[in-house]
């Protein structure tokens, strides 16, 4: 089939490269031209322009946006607008709050699908999980891409009607936080307790049979062993927090108790005003591990 892609940073490019390795055909856009450059380099045939783009999809547009969530989402569907139809297909990648893709899901002519996606630039060769929300015909229309950009049949799912998509995705966010603020503490009372431990010996052992063994225990071994076992020069500075904050209020609407994730984002939230806990530097370090977000390093 063919696909359009608008958005062509790290994982736009991904759903490029993935979507032409199964033999599909893309139609690629950014507003970086070098980032267009190197999805044609791929393959993917090169739109000068939104415009171009859809004209070049021809009848039931298959669109996937990659774009940063918020305004710019929003920006590219008007500009997409007098180009779709109901019988066109448009899929939101990005981290959206779940709200804001119900009410794009209403005012957008062609069907919206809210994608929400998790395995990160890391996971690239493996495939993605995608937590999809929409018009069921429209999810099915997909699935072949589905199947090319995920892990395959089992690493992606229709979650129900729209929004659900990236309301799971949401709350996934939120488990992620507790899990990296959990193997944060565990490995902070191994630093300063009453052995002289190689960390990255710890992760290993752990990585292999034991219960807590998991991709972020990897990334913790993979930390240790780049960075040290006192993570040399990795700051105590965790970024990120929205979806994170979104989980949070939304439990709060819910009145559904969810202490872990909330003391976990309340660590992120105080990495950013002062310096010193090591399960936040640990924390800082997972987030390169598995999206490859810029480590925050301690000034000398």
């Amino acid at each position: 089939m063919q696909l359009g892609v608008v958005g062509l940073g790290r994982m736009g490019q991904i759903v490029v490269d993935r979507v032409l390795e199964a033999g599909h055909d893309v139609v690629a856009f950014d507003l970086d031209a070098e980032a267009v450059a190197t999805a044609a380099d791929a393959g993917a045939t090169p739109a000068e322009d939104l415009d171009d783009l859809t004209d070049r999809l021809g009848d039931d547009k298959r669109i996937w946006l990659m774009v940063p969530a918020g305004e710019a989402v929003d920006a590219t569907l008007e500009e997409l607008k007098p180009h779709l139809g109901p019988e066109d297909v448009v899929v939101d990648g990005g981290n959206s709050h779940f709200e804001a893709s119900v009410r794009r899901a209403d005012s957008t002519d062609a069907a919206y699908l809210d994608c929400g996606t998790s395995g990160g630039p890391a996971g690239a060769e493996l495939g993605f999980s995608l937590m999809i929300g929409g018009p069921e015909w429209a999810y099915e229309a997909m699935t072949p891409v589905f199947d090319a950009v995920a892990t395959g049949p089992d690493g992606h799912d229709r979650m129900g009607e729209s929004g659900s998509g990236h309301y799971v995705k949401m709350v996934h966010n939120g488990v992620e936080y507790a899990l990296m603020q959990a193997y944060g503490e565990g490995f902070e009372l191994l630093a300063d307790g009453r052995y002289d431990l190689d960390l990255e010996s710890v992760a290993r052992t752990w990585n292999n049979g034991a219960v807590i063994r998991s991709w972020l225990l990897e990334l913790c071994e993979e930390a240790f062993r780049e960075e040290g076992t006192d993570l040399g020069d990795v700051a105590d500075h965790v970024a990120g927090g929205s979806t994170g904050t979104w989980t949070v209020q939304e439990a709060l609407e819910q009145e559904v108790p969810v202490p872990l994730i909330y003391q976990a984002l309340a660590e992120r939230f105080g990495s950013r005003a002062d310096d010193g806990r090591f399960s936040r530097r640990l924390a800082n370090r997972l987030r390169y591990g598995f999206g490859r977000h810029e480590v925050q390093r301690r000034e000398e």
